[in-house]
């Protein structure tokens, strides 16, 4: 019913152990839950929702800390681990995540922010609109941020709309997104003048919502948004691209490295992130071991993001 209360449990936690909470949380609600990066308090906030005639919640708190002492028990820091259950208005929902978000600047060219926030785009910015509620990435994280900077910094020969600035193209740009959660940096290639763009996910949902965003942010039509899963042949499409963005964790990176490579043209940049800042020597050695190099590098909080081209 419309009137219907929500309620909603929060687990507080590590980035570095965001993903499991958030996969401990869906596989109880059988649903995506959110998950918001505090600026203020350097806390990852994973939250889920429900009615309370779905669940018994006396026993819901009871579940959720036992899912997170195997995560601890797998070797994962929990952080606070701090479990909280409130119940809300549903008209209060969505206000309940404005306090979590800013708009992002990504150099001079790109500014993401949800859409309650009134800040205005610099001189040939261009603007990506991506509200929290249920999407996979808002541009927060420090990985996800990372792959925006890369992204700009590839688009700096192209203005705003795909319009030629200064900096002529010697060649159209394409872009591969691999794991595109909200639709995030594909969004962002499109708005940023990119002729070309790919992006591909195993899960459902998030497909539907990067579509969802992407027709929010009028770029349907310039982004190829397939269902897809690296781990599997003929996922990928079969075109090489100029930038190449694969934000997965350390072990499916290192496991499909090939498939991952091959996607990328010679003179191509390939972004690696959503690593551990310990697992970031794993997997530079096992990509430069496929004759690529790295030629930037950024660690924030508990993770290192980085590019590569082929060596020459």
């Amino acid at each position: 019913m419309k009137n219907q209360p929500l309620w909603q449990i929060s687990v507080v936690t590590t980035p570095e152990a965001e993903d499991a909470v958030a996969n401990l949380l869906e596989e109880f609600f059988k649903q995506p839950p959110s998950s918001s990066f505090n600026l203020e308090t350097q806390a990852t906030v994973v939250s889920a929702y429900f009615s309370k005639n779905k669940f018994p919640t006396r026993k819901i708190i009871e579940k959720i800390s036992d899912g997170l002492s195997r995560i601890k028990n797998c070797g994962l820091e929990i952080g606070p681990g701090k479990i909280s259950l409130s119940k809300i208005r549903r008209e209060d929902w969505a206000e309940s995540w404005k306090k979590h978000f800013r708009a992002i600047e990504i150099g001079g060219s790109l500014l993401v922010k949800p859409g309650w926030i009134k800040k205005r785009p610099g001189k040939n910015q261009v603007v990506v609109i991506l509200d929290p509620g249920l999407s996979f990435g808002t541009g927060q994280h420090p990985t996800t941020k990372f792959c925006l900077e890369q992204i700009a910094t590839a688009s700096c020969s192209v203005g705003a709309g795909g319009h030629k600035s200064s900096r002529r193209l010697e060649a159209a740009k394409s872009f591969l997104d691999i794991g595109t959660g909200s639709g995030i940096l594909a969004i962002a290639a499109a708005k940023l003048g990119f002729k070309t763009v790919h992006t591909i996910d195993f899960d459902s949902t998030a497909i539907k919502i990067a579509q969802a965003n992407a027709r929010a942010n009028r770029v349907a039509n310039k982004i190829k948004i397939a269902r897809g899963d690296v781990t599997k042949s003929n996922s990928l499409p079969k075109e090489k691209f100029d930038l190449v963005c694969a934000n997965l964790i350390s072990n499916l990176l290192i496991a499909e490295r090939q498939k991952i490579i091959s996607r990328l043209k010679p003179n191509g940049v390939l972004v690696l992130a959503g690593i551990l800042s310990s697992e970031f020597s794993e997997v530079q050695r096992a990509f430069e071991n496929c004759g690529l190099k790295l030629i930037s590098a950024k660690t924030e909080k508990e993770w290192r993001s980085g590019s590569f081209v082929f060596k020459k």
